[in-house]
């Protein structure tokens, strides 16, 4: 089995050093194989900011967890015009990853992460024609048996948050034509501070065969129609089992967990499942 926590939108700046703090607490205690973190590291791209999402990322390194995150469009700065033009992800580049395509490959497991924020928009993401090509030629090297699963920060499917309806990625059709022709078993994404998951196909039809799984905000004081939280999923050979842990006001506790088979092309839920340790 390999296991990833996948955490999202920690925008520190307007983030709860409890919650930091027990996020580390849970990742030391839950062992995962992988740390994803999609996107949103700050609240407004600013050096303090970045120093202390550096300094949190350090600290899960030092205890000897590997991480691969992807920025999102908070990381690229709001009020300082020049920079968002010119360099608007400089200063994620120092403090979180020179790269913003990051791929690591685990046993039986590939991930690989995409850049969807974008100087031009204040909140909605996009896809290019050059992403695109990495991702089918990424994952044209991975044997045809691992599990793929690519990591954006906005969702490629429109979602219903509470009343509000948080658009698809910007040219959807070529990011879902890539994800298909590429296998991709798993997309991760966050931005609505709402942690969901589902096959693909009950969000569009023609798009079955990947599962979709939302993060909700892991430290952020910021939260909508949910409090904060992160998954944690656990892959085994035909099925995928994601478990949501909630905050308490106290700790990270892990809600029902939802366990997915697949089956005849796509990914059918299980009533129930028992939560892996």
């Amino acid at each position: 089995m390999t296991r990833l926590v996948h955490l999202s939108d920690l925008h520190f700046g307007a983030h709860d050093e409890d919650l930091v703090d027990a996020v580390e607490q849970s990742v030391a205690e839950l062992k995962p194989d992988l740390v994803v973190v999609s996107g949103d590291f700050t609240q407004r791209a600013r050096t303090e900011q970045f120093r202390e999402a550096c300094e949190f990322l350090e600290r899960l390194r030092d205890g000897g967890h590997e991480v691969l995150g992807v920025p999102g469009n908070h990381d690229v700065p709001l009020y300082d015009v020049l920079r968002r033009f010119l360099s608007p992800l400089a200063r994620y580049r120092r403090f979180i990853d020179a790269t913003l395509c990051p791929f690591i490959e685990l046993p039986g497991v590939a991930v690989l992460g995409v850049n969807t924020a974008r100087s031009l928009t204040f909140k909605d993401g996009r896809i290019n024609d050059d992403q695109v090509a990495f991702i089918r030629d990424t994952f044209a090297r991975i044997p045809a048996e691992a599990v793929r699963i690519l990591v954006t920060h906005h969702p490629l499917f429109a979602l219903t948050v509470g009343d509000e309806v948080e658009r698809a990625i910007g040219r959807q059709e070529l990011a879902l034509d890539a994800v298909e022709d590429s296998g991709v078993d798993m997309l991760l994404a966050g931005h609505a501070h709402h942690a969901s998951s589902q096959d693909a196909g009950d969000l569009v039809t023609r798009a079955g065969g990947v599962l979709v799984v939302q993060a909700g905000t892991a430290t952020s004081t910021r939260v909508r129609a949910q409090e904060q939280s992160f998954n944690r999923i656990d892959i085994a050979e035909g099925s995928v089992t994601v478990t949501v842990h909630g905050w308490t006001g106290e700790n990270f506790a892990a809600n029902d967990a939802q366990r997915y088979d697949w089956q005849s092309g796509k990914w059918v839920l299980r009533k129930s499942a028992e939560p892996a340790h």
